[in-house]
C-alpha cells in the first residue's frame, strides 16, 4: 500500500502511524491493523490504548465477543480507562425467547473483561453498564432462574471476586461507575476499594435492583474527595446526606438520582433525606446540581420527592402508565426556576392527555417562562397545542438549544386554524423556527425519544458528571 508521493506505508515512522491510529475508533484500529505487518505492530503501542470503550451485544454473533476478548487480553492489563456496555437484543420477541441465553452470555462476556483487569494498577476510570432488561425481569430475582444460567453460582461468585480484586489492586481510581450489571455488585463490594483509591476517587455510581444500599454510609465516609455521586433515590438517606455535608470533605458538585416507581413498595420514600438534611448539604456544597430521573412514578410520590431545597438542574419524568399531573409541572417551574436547564417529559402510552385542560395557562408554557436557564425541552405522550409551542419558542428563543416534540404530541386548535391561511403544520414550523432563530421541525420518529429509560439515565449521568 502506498501513500502520496509514492512513499510506502512501511516507510512511515511508527510514531506517525500511532498518531494517525489515535484518531480512529477501536474497531477501525483493528481493521487498519490488517493492512500490513508494520501497521499491526503499531497497533500494540500502549499509547493507543489509554482508554478502551467497548460495546457488546449479549444476543449477537461471536465476532463481537472475539473482539472483546482480544482487546481486553492485549490491553486490559495497563489501560487507564475502560468503558463497557453489555446490551441485549433490540426486538422484544428476541428478548422474550432468548432471555436466559442473553443472561448467560452477559456473564461470560463480563468474565472475559474482568479476568484481564484484575492486576491493572494503572486503572483510573472504570465504567460498566449491563443489560437492564435482565434486571427488570421479575424472574431474575428467583434463585431457580439464576441456577439455570449459573449452576452453583460459580460464575457470579467469580465475577464478584474479580471485581473486588480490581478494586483492591487499584491505586489511583478516580471514576467508578457500575450500573445494572448482572451478578457484579453486592452491599460489600465498595469495602474492597484500596486505601490509595479511597483518597483519589471523585465519581461514584453504583446502581442495581437490590433492596439494600450498595453505598453504605460507612464506606462513603472513606471517600473524602468525592465530587460526584449517582445512586438509587430511595437509598439517599439522612445519614448519607449529613455525611456529605461534613466540613472536612470536598464539596459535592453533582448528584444523580434514579427513582423507579416499581420499587417504591419495597423501598419507601420515608427513609430518604429530609428537607433539613438537604438544606445542610446545599449550604456545604454551594455548586451542587442534581439530576433526577423518575420512571413510572405517580404524581403523589413525585410531590413528596420534589423538595424545595433540591437544586434540580435536570429532570426526566418517564412513564409507561403513570400520569404526570399539571400540579407536578407547576411545582417544578416554581421551585427550580433558577436551576432547571433540562426537562424531559415522556409517556409511552396512547391517549396524549392535555395538561392545560381547565387551566388559564399551559403548565409547559409557564415552565418555559419561569425557568430562565432552560436549554433542553423534550416532550412525547402529552398533548402540546401548536400555539403553546410557538409561545415556548418565543419565550426562550435561541437559548433553548434543544426543543424536541413528537409530531403525534402536537395538536391544532381548529378555531385558530380557521383564521390562518395555508397548511397549519407548515405555519407551525415557520413560527417555531422564527422563535428559536434556527430551522426547527417536529420529531417524526418517537423511538428516538422512547429509548430505554435507565440506559438513558446511565449515559446522561456520565455526561452530567464529566468535568466537575
Amino acid at each position: 500500500m502506498a501513500v502520496c508521493g509514492g512513499v510506502e506505508a512501511s516507510a512511515l515512522p511508527a510514531e506517525l502511524i500511532v498518531h494517525i491510529f489515535s484518531f480512529l475508533s477501536d474497531a477501525d484500529r483493528l481493521r487498519a491493523s490488517a493492512v500490513c505487518a508494520r501497521w499491526r505492530e503499531c497497533l500494540f503501542f500502549p499509547a493507543l490504548w489509554n482508554g478502551l470503550r467497548l460495546r457488546a451485544r449479549t444476543s449477537g454473533n461471536g465476532g463481537a465477543s472475539a473482539r472483546l476478548e482480544f482487546l481486553t487480553r492485549r490491553f486490559g492489563g495497563f489501560a487507564r480507562e475502560l468503558q463497557l456496555e453489555l446490551c441485549g437484543g433490540d426486538a422484544e420477541h428476541d428478548r422474550a425467547e432468548c432471555g436466559k441465553l442473553q443472561a448467560s452470555t452477559h456473564l461470560e462476556q463480563l468474565l472475559r473483561v474482568l479476568r484481564h483487569l484484575r492486576y491493572n494498577r494503572n486503572l483510573q476510570r472504570l465504567s460498566l453498564y449491563g443489560d437492564v432488561y435482565i434486571l427488570q425481569d421479575d424472574s431474575i430475582l428467583d434463585s431457580s432462574y439464576l441456577s439455570q444460567i449459573d449452576q452453583g453460582g460459580k460464575r457470579i461468585k467469580e465475577i464478584q471476586q474479580l471485581f473486588e480484586e480490581i478494586l483492591s489492586n487499584s491505586r489511583q481510581l478516580k471514576w467508578l461507575s457500575c450500573s445494572f450489571v448482572l451478578g457484579l455488585l453486592t452491599p460489600v463490594s465498595l469495602a474492597s476499594l484500596s486505601n490509595p483509591s479511597t483518597e483519589t476517587l471523585e465519581h461514584l455510581s453504583l446502581l442495581d435492583s437490590q433492596l439494600q444500599s450498595l453505598v453504605p454510609a460507612a464506606e462513603l465516609q472513606r471517600l473524602p474527595h468525592l465530587r460526584s455521586l449517582s445512586i438509587d433515590f430511595c437509598h439517599f438517606s439522612s445519614d448519607m446526606c449529613r455525611l456529605l455535608s461534613a466540613a472536612d470533605r470536598t464539596p459535592l458538585h453533582r448528584l444523580s438520582l434514579l427513582l423507579n416507581g416499581a420499587a417504591l413498595e419495597a423501598k419507601p420514600l420515608h427513609d430518604t433525606a429530609t428537607e433539613d438534611d438537604l438544606k445542610a448539604l446545599v449550604r456545604s456544597s454551594a455548586n451542587l446540581r442534581v439530576y433526577l430521573m423518575a420512571v413510572d412514578v405517580c404524581s403523589e410520590d413525585l410531590l413528596q420527592v420534589l423538595k424545595p431545597s433540591l437544586p434540580l438542574e435536570r429532570v426526566h419524568l418517564d412513564s409507561f402508565s403513570s400520569l404526570v399531573t399539571d400540579s407536578v409541572l407547576e411545582l417544578i417551574s416554581q421551585q427550580y426556576h433558577r436551576t432547571l436547564t433540562h426537562f424531559v417529559l415522556v409517556r409511552d402510552e396512547g391517549g396524549f392527555p392535555d395538561l392545560s385542560l381547565n387551566r388559564n395557562e399551559d403548565p409547559l408554557v409557564l415552565l418555559a417562562w419561569r425557568c430562565v436557564h432552560l436549554a433542553v425541552l423534550i416532550i412525547h405522550g402529552y398533548t402540546v397545542w401548536s400555539h403553546n409551542l410557538v409561545a415556548i419558542s418565543r419565550l426562550r428563543g435561541s437559548n433553548l438549544k434543544v426543543l424536541t416534540v413528537t409530531e403525534d404530541s402536537i395538536d391544532f386548535d381548529p378555531d385558530q386554524c380557521a383564521f390562518v391561511e395555508g397548511d397549519p403544520v407548515h405555519n407551525l414550523v415557520k413560527e417555531v423556527s422564527l422563535g428559536l432563530g434556527r430551522v426547527w421541525h417536529p420529531c417524526l420518529d418517537s423511538s428516538v425519544i422512547l429509548s430505554d429509560p435507565t440506559q438513558h439515565f446511565h449515559r446522561e449521568m456520565l455526561s452530567f458528571s464529566e468535568g466537575v
